[in-house]
């Protein structure tokens, strides 16, 4: 597998795209939006320069990897001689289906088709295509270019043999992979998105304030990041589908999102990507602050 598409240019997407261009791989990135696939390829740019900057990657290197990364804002075009398509759009279940039925009729007949959803049924996504075999799930980390790990799904009726090119190309990139069943939040966020949601709910009832309970998470469980900024960083209206399709898959009021969440999400404040969440970001670059919203009483 040479040529790889990625469909969705946020976050994911563009994370995902820049990973396979720096590791030798012909990139198309699609989107269907040009101006999100602008700015897509400006922030890949401004990230290789960072990496430059440490001395991760030489110029050449950042120069060549740009010069593997097409965009296309034609579906059918982007994909039409893929060996491998990555959907990351947003984790909404009814958008991977109709992308996947598209997928499955514009893409290569040997083609496979992979999703980097977090949550949703592989064995539902591939059910939709007339090549489940070739159907697995790409659970990349966030950020993509830092974190180590991809989570592997096998659906039903995914094939060993596309198992095992999908970690072979894992491996290649330098990244770990962990193949799971497919069950609902598979092992990643069937054990983090409940800590999230407890966490939210400590906020909620006044148990602790954000500082207090990132910290607490951050010094006495060495966690790299507490868990309010780790849902800021991930999106707070990702965190609630998540949840709730781990509510709707087991059946299981535990894990119920907490009210609070629910409002953030229907207020707009949701994380990073609005510049407010449990904390705000100033776009200016300056530190970031916790939301004056929350405070212990």
């Amino acid at each position: 597998m040479q040529r790889i598409a990625v469909v969705g240019a946020g976050t994911m997407g563009l994370g995902i795209a820049q990973v396979f261009s720096t590791a030798g791989y012909q990139v198309t990135l699609t989107d269907v939006s040009d101006a999100a696939l602008s700015r897509a390829f400006e922030t890949i740019s401004r990230n290789l320069d960072r990496q430059v900057a440490k001395q991760g990657i030489s110029p050449d290197q950042k120069t060549e990897a740009l010069s593997r990364l097409a965009t296309r804002a034609q579906l059918d075009r982007a994909v039409a001689d893929a060996d491998l398509v990555i959907e990351a759009a947003t984790e909404n279940t009814e958008v991977k289906l109709n992308l996947f039925r598209q997928l499955d009729q514009f893409s290569p007949s040997g083609a496979i088709l992979a999703t980097n959803t977090s949550s949703i049924s592989i064995t539902r996504i591939a059910a939709v295509t007339l090549r489940p075999a070739q159907v697995i799930g790409m659970h990349f980390m966030n950020p993509v270019a830092v974190m180590k790990l991809v989570e592997i799904i096998n659906g039903y009726r995914t094939s060993p043999d596309t198992t095992d090119r999908i970690i072979a190309l894992t491996g290649s990139l330098g990244k770990t992979p962990c193949v799971v069943r497919d069950y609902p939040g598979f092992i990643a966020n069937r054990i983090l998105m409940p800590m999230i949601n407890e966490a939210v709910y400590a906020l909620e009832e006044n148990v602790g304030g954000v500082e207090q309970i990132d910290t607490i998470m951050k010094l006495g469980m060495a966690h790299p990041m507490g868990p309010l900024q780790l849902a800021d960083f991930i999106g707070l209206d990702t965190c609630l589908s998540i949840l709730r399709v781990l509510q709707e898959g087991f059946g299981d009021s535990r894990y119920a999102p907490c009210p609070l969440l629910v409002s953030m999400v229907q207020a707009g404040c949701l994380g990073v990507k609005t510049s407010e969440g449990f904390y705000r970001y100033p776009q200016d670059g300056s530190p970031k602050t916790v939301s004056p919203r929350f405070t212990v009483s």
